[in-house]
């Protein structure tokens, strides 16, 4: 096919904020995680599929197939829709204490505003 460019899985795009390797980022609309450490506005390379374990707020459960959002003020996700974009699902369930700060998510490919 004379026309295709890529799988779009990695894309190379400027970082928003500065991020170290594996942290995720939201680039206008497009969630993505960072493949290596980006400062501010350095160009570098991004997933946008794939399974990740990420921040999360600690105090907050999450169940399989829970959808996740990405609350880009305090840069973790976050099960609460309002305000917030939606990224993903959850792969496993985690509780919620203080220390429980990861979760497993599985990346939707693109980012949707959530509904206000």
């Amino acid at each position: 096919m004379k026309n295709f460019v890529q799988d779009g899985g990695t894309i190379t795009a400027n970082a928003p904020y500065a991020r170290t390797s594996g942290q995720g980022a939201l680039i206008g609309q497009l969630f993505a995680v960072a493949c290596a450490d980006y400062a501010n506005g350095a160009e570098g390379e991004w997933k946008t599929h794939g399974v990740f374990d990420l921040t999360k707020i600690g105090t907050q459960a999450w169940a399989v197939g829970a959808l996740i959002y990405w609350d880009n003020t305090n840069r973790r996700c976050t099960t609460v829709a309002s305000g917030n974009t939606l990224i993903g699902v959850a792969l496993l369930a985690v509780g919620n204490t203080a220390g429980e700060v990861i979760g497993r998510v599985r990346l939707n490919g693109t980012a949707l505003p959530a509904e206000a």
